[in-house]
């Protein structure tokens, strides 16, 4: 995916201002009168992963290991916003891999999941592109990712099941081939 341009602050609280307006509110209000603003600085926040590139993020934060270990980094906040209502869904997710000869430095696999959870996502898709990232760049003998994350968009509208969670996985490598490697991942994070 190419890196996408820096969104135009003006153009977006433009449109906001037009929405408010269309909704039936008047945007001249007191609590109202900078909203327009505010939406398009959290907007180009919250979408910020769509300007971010793999390789950028990572900062070549590769450290030798002589070992073949399994790496596991769990709970691991994520917010995201769904792209079929805008509106945000929230979780963790696990990550775990078996280094062959290097690792990647930790907090580098929290901003892997970063960039991918500030773009409009589906669970699914982000699960896949979280694990493929992490064995692209770690050079890994397998990956897994688990997320658990609630979603706005089921929980304040449409079925409105305020208890519900939803689980994806990804499993890669030997975490796909080997069913021993695969219940020790899950096993540990729990």
């Amino acid at each position: 995916m190419k890196k996408a341009k820096e969104p135009n602050q003006k153009k977006i609280a433009a449109l906001v201002k037009s929405l408010l307006i269309e909704l039936g509110e008047d945007p001249e209000r007191e609590g109202l009168k900078k909203t327009p603003e505010r939406v398009a600085k959290s907007l180009t926040f919250l979408t910020r992963g769509y300007r971010q590139k793999l390789k950028t993020v990572v900062n070549g934060a590769y450290f030798t290991s002589g070992t073949n270990h399994m790496v596991i980094l769990k709970d691991i906040e994520l917010y995201s916003m769904c792209e079929h209502h805008m509106l945000p869904f929230y979780g963790k997710c696990a990550i775990g891999y078996i280094s062959k000869g290097k690792v990647l430095g930790v907090s580098k696999l929290a901003r892997i999941v970063d960039m991918f959870a500030r773009r409009l996502q589906i669970q699914e898709r982000m699960t896949e592109e979280i694990a493929n990232a992490v064995m692209a760049e770690s050079g890994a003998e397998g990956v897994g990712v688990v997320i658990k994350a609630k979603h706005l968009c089921m929980m304040m509208r449409g079925v409105e099941k305020q208890n519900s969670e939803m689980t994806t996985s990804a499993v890669l490598g030997s975490f796909r081939n080997d069913e021993k490697v695969r219940q020790e991942f899950l096993s540990l994070i729990g």
